[in-house]
């Protein structure tokens, strides 16, 4: 049974929420440390300051590409920025940590630049995202084919 996607459009923005019963500064780390990255996207090798750039693998992309991102935003342990331009568009991305109670939620953000088809875009960042909830509660990591081409359809009607 394919994961029910979460994910929803506010006009040029694609936003995912995340909830993990652990403290801020522990899903921080989830997001910014290379060690811990590699466990659900992949590792990063650089200078992780603002305005700097970084070389991200991403181990779940055929051939595992390396592709570089900007820093455009770090501000611990509450928000992160990164952007990139590769053969599919533009990515500029926003993370956003909150804590209440021993709980942190995630609101991950997409700006999109109309270049993205947000049809492919949303289930991958589903599956990221899930990936990334597994690697930091020790469970298995999903398998893409849950999420794409199944949440297309979902996305898609999401569209303006």
């Amino acid at each position: 049974m394919s994961p029910t996607p979460t994910g929803r459009l506010f006009g040029t923005d694609l936003v995912l929420t995340r909830t993990f019963r652990a403290p801020i500064t522990d899903v921080w780390a989830s997001l910014t440390e290379s060690d811990r990255t590699a466990r659900w996207f992949g590792p990063w090798e650089g200078d992780a300051a603002p305005g700097r750039t970084i070389k991200v693998q991403m181990i779940q992309e055929e051939g595992r590409p390396w592709m570089d991102m900007t820093v455009d935003a770090c501000e611990a342990p509450r928000r992160l920025a990164l952007s990139a331009v590769d053969e599919y568009g533009a990515w500029h991305l926003d993370m956003i940590l909150t804590e209440t109670a021993g709980v942190t939620e995630m609101r991950f953000t997409q700006h999109l630049t109309g270049d993205e088809n947000v049809g492919e875009v949303g289930p991958g960042w589903e599956f990221y995202l899930d990936a990334l909830v597994a690697a930091h509660d020790g469970a298995p990591l999903p398998d893409f084919n849950d999420y794409f081409p199944a949440m297309k359809p979902y996305f898609e009607a999401q569209k303006p």
